[in-house]
């Protein structure tokens, strides 16, 4: 059966080489999600290459459904009973003992070349994190992709890249499990299920970088996702708090954090591609809203800052 993302994959994309050097976990996260977790592995069956190993994290104390899906398509199970998107992704990368391991959502559909895409850059050692294009469900993707993009510490804006979406989602990410040995690379206060239920990836994507690895994001390795329902408000305070931990947690970039706010907040565009550009819809709600979510945030944040370390 072919997987549901073929028929919206780019066509003239290069096949894959038949030597593939590194072995390559494909994690996929889930919780009370058996439809859309049977979807996502019918895709992730279906890649070329395919994966060394699967492995099914399941976000909870364990369901019985959850788990018979994760043995039809073969796949490792596994559990990770506190709730937590970075928690369950920690576990993953404990578990693994692949040289590369990629991430999928459980509703996120992979195109059949992600892999071969998505492992290509890690042939340089320096590489620590590799990200692709995720596309809305359904939607026409564009033949004429643009070339992979790399991101260092060398480069002038890498901290805004790379804490605010310029190097792609979560959904869509693969780590060198080398360097993502002995310390938790995602940060648990952060991402679905966590207080701060936004942007884990990217901390950790700030984080590699700032210990002198490079990351790479690479358009034609796409992954379709569907699109959610937005709660403003809440983006707005949970964006807050994460400025303040980023400002109180990387004291260097404080300045360029404090530029790249300055300049949003006066709807200038973004030098560097990222997907919206525009500045959205917090920074175009109004000073009313500013200080609402500036309240919520603060209060938001002290409490995730005594989670550090647990």
């Amino acid at each position: 059966m072919n997987s549901p993302a073929s028929h919206f994959c780019p066509s003239n994309l290069p096949p894959p080489d038949k030597d593939e050097k590194s072995t390559v976990t494909v994690v996929i996260c889930t919780r009370n999600r058996p439809v859309q977790l049977r979807k996502c592995l019918e895709a992730a069956r279906q890649l070329v290459p395919g994966a060394d190993e699967i492995l099914v994290v399941d976000n909870s104390p364990g369901d019985k459904e959850t788990e018979l899906v994760a043995q039809e398509f073969a796949a490792r199970y596994t559990c990770e009973p506190i709730p937590g998107l970075s928690r369950a992704r920690n576990r993953a990368l404990n578990e693994c003992n692949s040289d590369i391991v990629a991430f999928l959502d459980d509703d996120a559909l992979p195109c059949n070349q992600w892999l071969h895409h998505i492992l290509k850059p890690f042939d340089d050692p320096i590489v620590a994190s590799v990200t692709g294009d995720t596309f809305p469900l359904e939607s026409a993707i564009s033949k004429n992709l643009d070339p992979p993009r790399s991101l260092s510490s060398k480069d002038p804006q890498w901290f805004e890249i790379a804490t605010f979406g310029g190097l792609g989602y979560g959904t869509n990410m693969a780590l060198r499990k080398a360097i993502c040995a002995g310390w938790k690379v995602f940060d648990e206060r952060l991402g679905r299920g966590a207080p701060l239920w936004i942007a884990e990836e990217s901390h950790a994507f700030a984080v590699l970088i700032s210990r002198g690895y490079s990351a790479v994001h690479v358009p034609a390795a796409v992954v379709l996702h569907p699109m959610k329902p937005r709660d403003i408000e809440r983006e707005a305070s949970t964006s807050f708090s994460y400025w303040l931990l980023l400002f109180c947690e990387f004291p260097g970039h404080r300045l360029d954090l404090l530029r790249f706010l300055l300049r949003r907040l006066r709807r200038k565009r973004l030098t560097w591609p990222r997907d919206p550009q525009e500045p959205g819809e917090i920074i175009n709600s109004g000073w009313r809203m500013y200080l609402k979510a500036g309240w919520a945030g603060t209060l938001l944040y002290l409490r995730a800052r005594k989670l550090k370390g647990t």
